[in-house]
């Protein structure tokens, strides 16, 4: 059988994947969740492309996740005249709430976000364009913030704005996040994620909205804004899995303070039994070149070995010239970094008290599949708890999710090393539905005559309600 990737792929969709077979193809190729970027595009066309992905999957046999990523509030400056302008090292330069929106100059810009003149300070710095702008305040002035600029450069329309240490009190959740949640929840996404949350109250929020929409989508909290690390076991808790948004959370933290955070938040979020994304620049310079660079290719293996549970791919599938290519240099780093023997150990909980019978026994699956010659682990769930709690323990071994339901088929795909498979047994009972679920995997080239199989399961109708183990040889 070919080796199962266990680390799973995000790609954004884009202009480059909505030419002609290339969705299809990097579905084919190995992509495991799909993002819709509310920040771009139309609602209808997000509800009409989360069709075709479903489409192409069933036709490809496979569960592809679709994941909904709200736009968040808009920091950015408004328009330049000319489209961009060079800001000089140590010229004056005002952001101004009150300008003209499309009038900007070398001088002086308008800004989306009027609050920002009422959550800066004098000598607060300020960063544009991912950092690659610096400016520092001097006063401020009704409504214009009038700065110096320490590290210039070309700055375009539309640049996102951050103050160094966080701080800015723009709300997590606007009214077009509140809107585009219940777009999301008609297309049935399996995740939603909410950018630049505070606080676990900004989570719990999102997952009220989605509720009052009638939808059961995970919550993704990206991690973007500096205060959000103080609270980050709060924030993780309140989520079904966290993304380290590695951009504007490394502007504000600053690019050094970045890596032991990245390393911090996978750990937690494990230890917490969440899902956790590492994004951002994992591939960027694939979005021009046909190969990764030597650096990438380390980012995407250390995102591997610090156990995280996907790596996401934004510009480099969504605009980039080379989309398959890049699903294909991240399934083949992946591969190799998942050879490795430390991230196949664990001692995840391993001095705990578990809070359930469904964790005691997914525990207990583990600790049997790390120390026996075992081929593969089915666990029969309705919710999916299961094998997320399974996912959490570091393992070469692949966790098989049987299950009836297509959502939780579909959730799953974002756990590391964890295969959602369809299953319905229909009216048999144990003996029965333990022979279905290994002639399933066998019939699949999963197993073979004579491996040893763990199997999980309860009662199959009712969710939560794991609490049987069994070790099964095959053709026994």
């Amino acid at each position: 059988m070919t080796a199962l990737r266990r680390t799973k792929i995000v790609a954004t969709l884009g202009p480059a994947t909505d030419k002609p077979g290339v969705l299809d193809a990097i579905i084919k190729g190995g992509v495991d969740v799909v993002r819709l970027n509310f920040s771009h595009g139309d609602v209808n066309d997000h509800i009409e492309l989360a069709k075709t992905v479903a489409k192409l999957a069933k036709q490809h046999g496979k569960q592809v996740g679709i994941l909904a990523d709200l736009q968040g509030p808009k920091i950015r400056i408004a328009r330049f005249k000319e489209g961009s302008v060079i800001l000089e090292q140590d010229q004056q330069f005002v952001l101004d709430a009150g300008f003209d929106s499309h009038e900007g100059d070398a001088q002086q810009v308008g800004i989306d976000y009027k609050q920002l003149v009422d959550d800066v300070h004098p000598d607060d710095t300020l960063l544009l364009d991912d950092g690659r702008i610096v400016l520092t305040v001097e006063r401020v002035e009704g409504q214009r913030i009038i700065c110096r600029i320490i590290v210039g450069g070309v700055l375009s329309n539309n640049k996102g704005i951050n103050r160094q240490g966080g701080g800015l009190s723009a709300a997590a959740l606007t009214d077009k996040d509140k809107a585009d949640i219940k777009v999301a929840v008609e297309m049935k996404a399996d995740y939603i994620a909410v950018s630049f949350p505070r606080s676990a109250e900004d989570i719990h929020y999102a997952r009220h909205l989605i509720n009052d929409a009638g939808g059961r989508a995970g919550i993704i909290a990206k991690i973007e804004r500096a205060e959000a690390i103080e609270v980050i076991d709060e924030i993780i808790e309140a989520s079904d899995a966290v993304m380290v948004a590695r951009g504007d959370l490394g502007v504000e933290i600053g690019d050094a303070a970045l890596p032991p955070i990245q390393k911090k938040i996978i750990t937690r979020a494990r230890q917490l039994n969440r899902a956790v994304i590492t994004a951002t620049q994992m591939m960027e310079s694939m979005i021009e070149n046909a190969i990764p660079t030597r650096a990438e290719v380390f980012d995407i293996a250390n995102a591997v070995l610090d156990g995280t549970d996907a790596v996401m791919l934004s510009g480099e599938t969504a605009v980039g010239k080379h989309p398959l290519k890049v699903i294909e240099a991240v399934d083949r780093i992946c591969l190799q970094a998942e050879q490795q023997r430390e991230i196949r150990v664990s001692r995840h909980r391993i001095d705990s008290h578990f809070e359930s019978r469904g964790e005691a026994i997914s525990m207990g699956a583990m600790y049997l599949a790390n120390h026996l010659d075992v081929k593969a682990i089915a666990a029969l769930t309705q919710s999916g708890s299961t094998p997320l709690w399974m996912s959490r323990i570091s393992s070469g071994i692949p966790i098989f999710a049987l299950t009836p339901t297509e959502e939780t088929g579909r959730k799953v795909t974002l756990y590391r090393g964890v295969y959602p498979v369809h299953f319905e047994p229909g009216e048999v009972d144990h003996l029965g539905l333990n022979k279905g679920a290994i002639d399933m995997l066998q019939t699949s080239g999963v197993v073979n005559k004579g491996d040893i199989v763990i199997l999980t399961k309860g009662n199959y109708k009712t969710k939560g309600s794991t609490d049987m183990l069994k070790l099964v040889r095959v053709g026994e």
